[in-house]
């Protein structure tokens, strides 16, 4: 049987509030520097051979189901439409298209002038561009006001730091101007020849300062328009749908901060909308001789709509549109010339109204499944009485529908296609059950399972959440999950506090010195499934990433018995060490979220939960943890420390694997067939868990039949 690696131990003082912890692998951490150059120095030698040693445990590890593996990816791979093409949407006299073809990973950026009928122009092939590196990613992609030049940004490393270029789209020849280190987003002014975009701190990777591009002139000349030198905020650079306005925004969890400027003088000064305040938060459209704020002014936790007059931003003037409603929470909307269309979230389901200017019409699409996802497109074009939205659930392929406010005829445009022959949405069921937690809340879960499928504690489970940052998890379509739910799987995703799924409040009932409720509103959840005969600790996994990977951590801490099996994508385990080195990307910004634990108080709550400060001499269940190298959301050494630490306590022989991708960072693939492989390979891990023969009960047909 193959040996897992054994990490060297090389304690390391950590001191803060006269409070001392230990560290016996911080020596892992490297910087950006020694990971790029790659065993230089005695330090990255020992890393890079630990991270070796645990790719290698793995493979040896996962040998016996490797063919399986691959089946399941080749399974996942036959459900895709590979020749597939996007929706087209139009923008500026163009239809723009982008496209996938058969055994390519990359997509086709194209657009058609007029008419869908026109020849098309092929502005970017990705497959082509990506043959030269490991990982790739385009993003940003803006075309001038002309219609001639496409700015557009590339990432190599997947680091989030991105090179910006222009293309010629008449000649197709690339401008010799290259912007380095930027979020990747361009916005252009009104000109044609004015670009603004964000950039970088070099160390932190916080989004700080705001340059000025002029097409034609040398980088090192672009001038500097605004820096957002509070470390708390990052800052960006968009425009208005009307097209009217340039806006440079600010924002910390808690607070937000506007700046404009008409896009038709980018050589002007930019002016301040409404100067921050802690605790309002806005963000802004325009629309004829306003602005339309959606807001928290007020009290409004879940969020209103105000106006103001152009000439009149600050917040004195604003007037309510839509008033804040204690349940409704107010996510988006979207401004057309004889329409306002607001996204809503109302016990926990997303609702879309759509109301008229003039007060002739107010009513919501209807929606029917218990529980579903849906959401509306960014919808460019102004002057139109068409919305185009998407509707998906756990049961139903997602659909993009084109639906005429007017006539409220809709038009399905494109539905999601589940190739492989074997998908019929008639034998899957979702519902929407409720947990009851420790404190009295209830906490939604959605589920969906094969409606052949009983449940009972021999049942199979794997139980999905994030939990964090106010993102919510929405009960959508996903054909890679077929692959569970055909081999006899219930999958669930508990809507934990720390989300926004039943309002702003379940946001703030799940941050700062109230992040626990996130933890025990799954293992909560968990726990509800056991004595509800849904499933049992022999049968029960669960999976998160990122935050969801500290909510794993945590968990395993608390009640390690209630899993077989858990899955941890690139990890937040290192939480008090993380949070005290405002060196590492995002640390400053994210004071709001998990608190500062340079004030005590925070510091003693944080390092009763973080999950690495907490691993215990016990018990603990299969699991999987998956990092990148290159990650800058989540460094590769928390999840590294952390498993080494989980081999040195845990007193089972339970497996625990760590696989570091050494090319890409916190999003994994970056080609979509070797996306589908990660998703194999986590699916593997637990369907052999769930076929061991300590299992009473064997999956029927682990290969299933074709």
């Amino acid at each position: 049987m193959p040996k897992p690696p054994i990490a060297k131990k090389t304690p390391t003082k950590l001191l803060k509030h006269d409070d001392v912890r230990i560290d016996n692998y911080y020596w892992m951490k490297l910087t950006d520097a020694q990971k790029e150059a790659q065993i230089k120095d005695a330090q990255s030698k020992d890393v890079f051979e630990y991270l070796e040693a645990e790719n290698n445990y793995f493979e040896e590890k996962t040998a016996h189901y490797k063919k399986f593996q691959e089946d399941l990816f080749q399974e996942m791979k036959a459900r895709i439409k590979e020749d597939d093409t996007s929706v087209p949407f139009k923008k500026n006299g163009y239809y723009y298209i982008t496209r996938f073809e058969t055994g390519k990973q990359y997509p086709i950026y194209a657009r058609k002038k007029d008419t869908l009928k026109a020849p098309e122009q092929i502005l970017f092939n990705v497959n082509e561009m990506a043959k030269e590196h490991d990982y790739y990613h385009l993003k940003g992609l803006s075309i001038s006001t002309n219609n001639n030049i496409a700015a557009f940004s590339v990432d190599t490393i997947s680091r989030r730091q991105y090179t910006i270029q222009f293309k010629d789209l008449e000649t197709g020849n690339l401008y010799p101007e290259k912007i380095k280190n930027t979020t990747g987003g361009i916005t252009w002014a009104n000109d044609n020849k004015t670009v603004f975009y964000s950039k970088q701190d070099p160390i932190t990777l916080r989004s700080d300062k705001i340059y000025k591009h002029i097409l034609g002139t040398k980088v090192s000349e672009d001038q500097l328009v605004y820096h957002e030198k509070d470390e708390t905020f990052g800052a960006y650079i968009g425009k208005t749908k009307s097209e009217k306005y340039l806006v440079i925004g600010s924002y910390s969890t808690l607070s937000t901060e506007f700046r404009i400027l008409s896009a038709d003088t980018p050589a002007n000064k930019f002016k301040v909308f409404q100067q921050r305040e802690e605790n309002l938060e806005y963000s802004l459209a325009h629309y004829d001789t306003h602005f339309y704020i959606v807001t928290n002014k007020d009290g409004a936790t879940n969020f209103k709509l105000m106006k103001t007059p152009e000439n009149q931003t600050t917040k004195g003037f604003w007037t309510d549109v839509i008033p804040h409603r204690k349940e409704v929470l107010l996510e988006d909307i979207s401004i057309f010339k004889e329409y306002l269309v607001l996204e809503e979230r109302t016990n926990g389901l997303n609702k879309i109204r759509i109301k008229r200017w003039d007060g002739t019409k107010d009513y919501y699409l209807p929606f029917e499944e218990e529980t579903y996802a849906a959401g509306v497109f960014s919808n460019p074009e102004f002057n139109t009485e068409v919305i185009r939205y998407s509707y998906n659930s756990m049961t139903t392929p997602s659909s993009v529908i084109d639906f005429n406010m007017k006539t409220k005829i809709k038009e399905i445009k494109k539905e999601q296609v589940v190739l492989g022959g074997s998908f019929n949405k008639n034998n899957y069921e979702s519902k929407r059950i409720w947990a009851l937690a420790r404190d009295g809340k209830k906490i939604p879960i959605s589920l969906v399972k094969r409606k052949d499928t009983p449940l009972s504690a021999q049942t199979p489970l794997l139980l999905y959440a994030y939990g964090s940052y106010g993102h919510t998890i929405d009960a959508g379509f996903s054909r890679t999950r077929l692959s569970l739910l055909d081999r006899g799987f219930v999958y669930a995703i508990a809507h934990v506090r720390g989300s926004e799924y039943l309002g702003r409040q379940w946001y703030e009932d799940g941050k700062l010195l109230h992040k626990k409720n996130t933890f025990t509103d799954f293992i909560d959840c968990a726990k509800f499934l056991i004595k509800e005969k849904h499933t049992s600790p022999k049968h029960l996994y669960a999976m998160g990433g990122s935050a969801g990977g500290l909510l794993m951590g945590a968990i395993i801490n608390l009640n390690p018995e209630l899993f077989n099996g858990i899955i941890s994508a690139v990890p937040f385990v290192d939480v008090v060490t993380t949070m005290l080195d405002d060196s590492i990307p995002l640390t400053t910004g994210e004071y709001d979220e998990w608190g500062n634990p340079n004030i005590k108080n925070f510091y003693d709550y944080i390092k009763t939960y973080s999950p690495y400060d907490n691993v215990k001499r016990q018990a603990y269940p299969n699991m999987l943890v998956t990092t990148g190298l290159f990650d800058s959301q989540v460094q590769y050494w928390e999840p590294a420390k952390w498993v080494a630490k989980l081999r040195e306590m845990k007193t089972d022989n339970s497996i625990l694997l760590l696989k570091t991708n050494m090319d890409s960072g916190h999003g994994g693939a970056s080609g979509r067939f070797d996306a589908l492989k990660e998703v194999a390979r986590d699916y593997a891990f637990i369907l052999d868990l769930e076929n061991k023969p300590n299992n009473k009960k064997k999956l029927v047909n682990l290969h299933i039949e074709k």
